[in-house]
């Protein structure tokens, strides 16, 4: 028989799953290479980085983007179907030499192997550049044969994504590798070349190589597109606007200054960019001001939660100490946002309100050993609180007072010379 105290985690394992499902759970466009990155903090530490659920959410996203159902048409794509599905890392690897010799092109055989077995950026840039020269081949066959059948064109929608996935990962190697440029240019023309893939959510990468390069105006362009009322929100989009607004004015903010002479118009603007970014997002800033310590972020995110918080630190927070004063105007605003927000917690004041499954869902994402940051808590007043206590404690004597008038009439005679014995001793 089942112990209760296992029943009862088990239900709580359920429940904390049906809370994450209700989510909406994002590819992290950050997300680092697994070999060449997430490994080394296995090898040093012996800490895994990437929790079950975040590795099962990544390999129903290869399964989706690398898989179509016509891959039984080519030994080398059925291989490589199974792989995605493998659970064991040395599994995974050893499908995939295997359909490099059945199929020395099949590009998703090159990505597996750059992602999983690589342990350098070199070398994984190397993979990669062969899985591009198979991929443009194979996405070239498939454009030509894409108007023959259902089945051609749904090889061309995979093929499209792996060229894609691969063009994507090779502008980050460059990144990682200092061709900042390089990198600029792979992931401009990869934006113009696949324009409806917005899942890859390419366009925070640009932003984040552009701030490295110190390009504002660049910076604030990308901006312009991308910070729309109609497109969703991101941490990179809200705390990036906030940058480029607090660059202005941070070098020369003081709050004693402030204070004594009120803000000006170009701070007014950078604070509310700030409380936005927070209010979007409260996690961040505890990361950007080093109250926190960073891990290695996880390959999916949660919106507003946690893991996007660790997510866009892990990248941004030099960015943020490059500019001077920066965080210093950061550490003197950000706490003000929650004022501004309406009590209950539930309406927000800018944006929708905040989801109440974020939480569950961090914890199901971030590894054990990183403590999940959940969303601060407005206070009430504390005269609010003497308020309802005096009122509580004034109907309850009433009522005893009501009920046992005589017990009460003694009670009031002890206190009240109890009083007067305490008042003429003094």
């Amino acid at each position: 028989m089942s112990d209760p105290a296992s029943l009862s985690s088990s239900r709580e394992g359920e429940t904390g799953r049906q809370n994450v499902s209700e989510c909406k759970v994002w590819r992290n466009p950050l997300n680092l290479f697994r070999g060449a990155e997430y490994r080394r903090l296995t090898w040093v530490t012996g800490k895994e980085p990437l929790t079950y659920y975040d590795m099962n959410l990544s390999a129903q996203d290869h399964q989706t983007f690398f898989t179509c159902d016509s891959d039984s048409l080519r030994p080398s794509d059925t291989v490589m179907q199974k792989a995605w599905r493998e659970r064991n890392p040395l599994s995974r690897i050893k499908a995939a030499y295997q359909a490099l010799e059945l199929n020395n092109d099949c590009a998703s055989a090159y990505i597996l192997l750059a992602e999983e077995e690589a342990t350098t950026i070199v070398d994984v840039e190397k993979l990669f550049k062969q899985a591009l020269k198979a991929g443009e081949t194979i996405y070239r066959r498939s454009q030509q044969c894409q108007h023959q059948s259902p089945q051609h064109e749904a090889q061309l929608r995979r093929d499209t994504n792996v060229l894609a996935y691969i063009k994507r990962r090779l502008a980050m190697c460059a990144r990682k590798l200092g061709r900042i440029r390089e990198a600029v240019k792979i992931m401009r023309d990869l934006m113009k070349e696949f324009p409806p893939l917005t899942m890859w959510n390419i366009h925070e990468n640009l932003l984040e190589s552009l701030l490295e390069l110190q390009a504002y105006a660049d910076v604030q362009a990308v901006l312009a597109k991308y910070d729309d009322i109609s497109l969703p929100k991101s941490a990179a989009i809200c705390y990036t606007a906030a940058l480029l607004k607090t660059r202005t004015v941070s070098d020369k903010f003081s709050p004693e200054t402030a204070s004594r002479r009120g803000l000006s118009t170009a701070e007014i603007n950078a604070v509310e960019a700030i409380h936005r970014a927070v209010e979007f997002n409260p996690h961040v800033p505890k990361y950007l001001l080093e109250m926190k310590s960073l891990i290695l972020p996880p390959e999916h995110i949660q919106k507003r939660g946690d893991s996007e918080a660790v997510a866009y630190a892990f990248f941004h927070l030099q960015h943020w100490k490059r500019i001077e004063g920066a965080l210093n105007l950061l550490q003197c605003t950000w706490e003000g946002t929650f004022r501004m927000i309406p009590y209950p917690l539930e309406k927000g004041h800018l944006f929708h309100p905040y989801p109440s499954c974020t939480e569950t869902a961090d914890k199901e994402l971030l590894p054990t050993f990183h403590q999940v940051s959940v969303y601060p808590k407005k206070e009430l007043p504390f005269f609010i609180y003497f308020t309802a206590g005096l009122c509580s404690s004034t109907a309850m004597i009433a009522l005893l007072t009501h009920q046992f008038p005589e017990i009460m009439g003694v009670f009031a005679k002890a206190v009240s010379m109890i009083s007067r014995t305490c008042v003429e001793h003094l």
